[in-house]
């Protein structure tokens, strides 16, 4: 906690004292005078990346050729046991690291909902991230009702609480086959209790979906002691793969045998170069596989995952709340007056790495923002969302991106 004005603290000595500013120089910072504060979108590009990317296509696609499948076929099960054991609090063999979140999602949707015949019901809330939603809706646009999706309105700033799933489950008692929720949310930072609506669903006997999009590589998660069935995430935001890298999803060891992935390709096939007539799926994580993965996206984004378990997810998540903490009173203390708010809870461990700032003209304010080097985000219909990327975004980042917003609110 911050025991003193935020105004008087001097970023640079915050920044001198940060245990990870070490890896600031792992990064490439093109242009030293850019506020970047929109790594929760997009992370910046490790300085190994590139370096590996050209040793993949120079030396494996360039020298290998086809060659280089006898080890590229296994990326997506070792990438995904590195994401497993080091970020998501899982166990080897239960993350597979390919396809694009909104393919993983509906896989492990469809997936879920077959699982448990005789239920037609998704319990999600509208604040959930919209190709999440999408999806859903699609999956119930049927026509026959089988699959019907049950909203729930939260605060915008808490999220979703255990006592609403509670409610909402006793409405349609016996008949919800799939809760999914995203574990932080995307607008206010909000995290969601997952071991308490986990534990709430599995005693009404349905199983759960948790979209780590905003979790992964920025606060701390613990898929196995939550007890999680099922999961999905990308790897572009806190993870540092590179724009369009490979997503990745969770299956919880216990439940591979029960469930089926309802996209049948060749690389989910036990016996893949036979090709036989016939699917029979792998009896392993990698039954979750589809069609070829990009192994150009797992070389970077396995970059980005060994920088998140080298800087570790402790220190990872105290830098995350410190500079949530810090970015929180600032806007208090030099904004509050000129009409924004605080979007985001005010409870550090109930708040991710990001901060929403929320005023009428957000929308045309983010734009001003950009034009004068400080990039964040708007989301609709209020908020600019600072991201605050523990490994690259420093303590003078959040002060010159407040500065800024002062100067353009006074203008």
């Amino acid at each position: 906690m911050i025991d003193r004005p935020a105004t008087q603290l001097d970023p640079a000595a915050l920044d001198a004292a940060d245990p990870l500013a070490a890896f600031h120089d792992r990064f490439v910072f093109p242009d030293p005078a850019l506020v970047y504060l929109d790594g929760n979108s997009l992370g910046r590009l490790p300085r190994a990346t590139v370096e590996r990317l050209a040793a993949v296509v120079r030396e494996e696609w360039g020298g290998e050729l086809i060659r280089g499948w006898t080890h590229w076929i296994d990326e997506p099960r070792r990438v995904g046991d590195l994401l497993a054991t080091e970020i998501l609090g899982a166990r080897t063999g239960e993350v597979i690291v390919s396809d694009s979140t909104t393919v993983n999602f509906y896989k492990l949707a469809r997936a879920a909902l077959a699982a448990r015949p005789g239920r037609r019901i998704v319990v999600t809330d509208r604040s959930n991230f919209p190709t999440d939603r999408y999806v859903l809706e699609g999956l119930a646009d049927t026509g026959d009702g089988s699959v019907e999706v049950a909203w729930i309105d939260p605060d915008p700033v808490a999220g979703p609480q255990p006592e609403e799933i509670a409610a909402i489950l006793d409405e349609h008692s016996g008949d919800v086959a799939l809760v999914t929720l995203s574990h932080v949310n995307y607008r206010s930072a909000a995290i969601a209790d997952m071991a308490a609506i986990t534990g709430l669903a599995h005693a009404a006997g349905a199983l759960v979906l948790w979209d780590l999009s905003h979790s992964a590589g920025s606060i701390e998660v613990d898929l196995e002691g939550a007890n999680v069935d099922l999961a999905v995430g990308c790897t572009y935001k806190y993870l540092n793969g590179g724009p369009g890298a490979p997503a990745w999803l969770y299956v919880r060891d216990a439940l591979q045998p029960e469930l089926c992935n309802p996209i049948q390709g060749w690389f989910g096939q036990r016996d893949q170069f036979a090709m036989g007539q016939g699917y029979e799926p792998r009896p392993d994580i990698a039954a979750w596989l589809t069609g070829t993965p990009g192994i150009l996206g797992l070389a970077a984004a396995e970059v980005g995952i060994r920088l998140i378990a080298e800087a570790g997810m402790d220190r990872i998540r105290a830098k995350g709340m410190a500079l949530t903490e810090y970015a929180i009173a600032l806007v208090d203390e030099r904004l509050a007056s000129r009409g924004v708010t605080v979007g985001s809870p005010r409870d550090m461990v109930r708040r991710g790495a990001h901060v929403a700032i929320r005023h009428p003209d957000a929308g045309r304010l983010t734009g001003e923002l950009i034009d004068a080097g400080v990039v964040p985000d708007f989301r609709a219909p209020d908020s600019i969302r600072f991201g605050l990327s523990p490994l690259t975004t420093s303590f003078s980042d959040v002060a010159r991106g407040v500065a800024v917003l002062e100067r353009l609110l006074e203008s």
